[in-house]
């Protein structure tokens, strides 16, 4: 690029925690931050160079925002498409591109891009509404997803009997077989505009099954290389098939059979990335800043064996956010603490994330129970 990545102006579609790691990892390239955000307490408000609170979503606040920056990526992919479209028409480079982020915005989209280019994926039907559920050759129980704006496990249910159609999502959706996997895994996969490309190692994840969401991720993982290889490839190729530019994360099923299944795809770093601040030599974060910024990628290996807990607040605790046990956890060799700076919490919300190192796996998964157990997020 013509610009030093020193001299950069990096404007951020969102201001929330994935957009403050970033910047964590920018502020050693002496890149200039900007951060769009409605938010006026996002987390990436008191460390970024300029904060504008506004919405991410609409047309002439996004294209407005895209004029000051040099280079434009995002933390979510709900956002103003046509205005970052705009803003590619007159030479702003846009990283993850705006086609790319359509595509992903919209799960049945991206469910039928899957389809198109052989990516194995489980059997899906697209529906216009409920009324559509009650006339599938699906068998019960499957999965419904809303098309859009579904994140964290929100917009996402299980359709076990006739009578959950009367409380499904109105609107377009998705309906998917539901899958019998032994173990979620996620790659993480960069790729710059020069067409380099490097996954980091893959991982396995543990979900909250009341939250929907990943609570604990162990990185590296230990199943066969076979195995390892053929997520990596995949990963690999769906980044080929889109040409994006940045970070891509595949979430994939491994079933009880071997098969190795894509679940979906996030243009950006995610939440099956934070260990590889403390866990791989280089991070996720730096990783994405280097894609975008057409530079050498980093070496993604794992330095030793980490464990990623999120921090999620507490069941019947809302307001402003206390941290129950954070000395106690502190003594433990191999802690690092990560956390968002969200002022107020609320029952599963995000609220920070600790990684365990240790050269020993069992030691690293045994000090991430006992955190898990000490560390609270309470009111």
């Amino acid at each position: 690029m013509a610009k030093q990545i020193s001299d950069l102006k990096l404007g951020i579609l969102g201001g929330g925690q994935l957009g403050r790691m970033l910047i964590q990892e920018a502020i050693n390239y002496n890149v200039t931050s900007l951060v769009l955000d409605p938010d006026p307490d996002a987390p990436c408000k008191h460390i970024s160079n300029y904060f504008e609170c506004g919405s991410i979503t609409d047309f002439d606040t996004v294209y407005n925002f895209g004029k000051k920056a040099d280079l434009l990526t995002i933390e979510i992919e709900k956002v103003n498409i046509e205005a970052l479209e705009q803003l590619e028409k007159e030479g702003k480079m846009v990283y993850p591109q705006s086609r790319v982020i359509r595509l992903i915005q919209d799960k049945g989209v991206q469910k039928q891009f899957f389809k198109e280019n052989d990516i194995p994926t489980a059997p899906f039907q697209l529906v216009n509404g409920k009324d559509d559920l009650f006339n599938t050759s699906f068998g019960y129980p499957y999965i419904l997803k809303q098309r859009k704006d579904g994140y964290d496990g929100k917009g996402v249910m299980k359709i076990s009997s006739q009578h959950d159609i009367d409380n499904a999502f109105e609107g377009p959706c998705l309906i998917e077989e539901l899958i019998d996997f032994e173990k979620e895994i996620a790659v993480i996969v960069s790729r710059n505009p020069n067409g380099d490309v490097k996954t980091f190692p893959m991982v396995e994840m543990e979900f909250n099954s009341e939250a929907n969401l990943v609570e604990f991720l162990i990185s590296p993982s230990t199943y066969p290389d076979n195995i390892q290889q053929r997520a990596e490839t995949i990963a690999k190729n769906i980044a080929s098939a889109l040409n994006i530019t940045g970070l891509l994360a595949v979430e994939m099923f491994i079933t009880k059979d071997g098969e190795i299944l894509v679940n979906e795809l996030a243009p950006r770093p995610h939440n099956s990335g934070h260990q590889t601040i403390e866990g791989n030599y280089v991070s996720q974060f730096e990783q994405h800043l280097r894609a975008i910024c057409n530079l050498p990628l980093g070496d993604t290996r794992s330095i030793t064996n980490a464990v990623m807990i999120n921090l999620l607040g507490e069941k019947g605790h809302e307001g402003v956010a206390k941290y129950q046990g954070l000395e106690k956890i502190m003594a433990i060799d191999g802690v690092y603490v990560h956390l968002y700076g969200k002022k107020y919490t609320k029952p599963f919300r995000k609220m920070g994330h600790v990684t365990i190192i240790d050269q020993n796996r069992e030691k690293a998964i045994e000090k991430a129970n006992y955190i898990k157990q000490t560390l609270k997020v309470i009111s």
